[in-house]
């Protein structure tokens, strides 16, 4: 029977938590320049890029370049959050499924879920992703501390 999973990490932020949620649903192409050392590219393979049903093609780095599709499956603009699902690349080599949800939440807190399940009982749990998640969040909020977007 399939088990899925979940994993949380919350992030504090000293930036606005609106721009740090724009910089995910309506700038991920300034995400490898604010993240040079993490994410090498993003481009945008169907849809617009920033609504439900787009599909994106991310190369980062962890450890060595890796390939991930997602497609983005839910955008809540009142709530500052953005859900999508893996479809294809390296992840899904090791995991049935994997989505993952960022909420900018609150004043000062980014919020990252990861639900999945694993390809088999051997595939350890995404703990590396979800830090590297955290690592990237905290270079966005660097960026926009230092930055005057909009």
């Amino acid at each position: 029977m399939a088990q899925l999973h979940k994993l949380e990490l919350q992030t504090l932020i000293t930036s606005s938590p609106h721009k740090f949620f724009d910089i995910y649903h309506n700038k991920t192409y300034l995400m490898p320049t604010i993240c040079p050392d993490k994410l090498q590219s993003v481009q945008v393979l169907q849809g617009d890029g920033k609504n439900v049903g787009s599909v994106r093609l991310w190369t980062y780095v962890m450890g060595v370049p890796v390939i991930a599709k997602d497609k983005i499956v839910g955008v809540d603009e009142v709530n500052k959050s953005i859900t999508f699902e893996l479809i294809d690349g390296e992840v899904t080599k090791y995991y049935k499924r994997f989505v993952a949800t960022l909420e900018a939440e609150g004043v000062n807190t980014v919020k990252w879920s990861l639900e999945y399940e694993k390809a088999s009982e051997d595939v350890p749990h995404p703990h590396s992703h979800l830090q590297f998640l955290g690592a990237m969040a905290t270079d966005i909020d660097a960026y926009l501390l230092k930055t005057k977007i909009n």
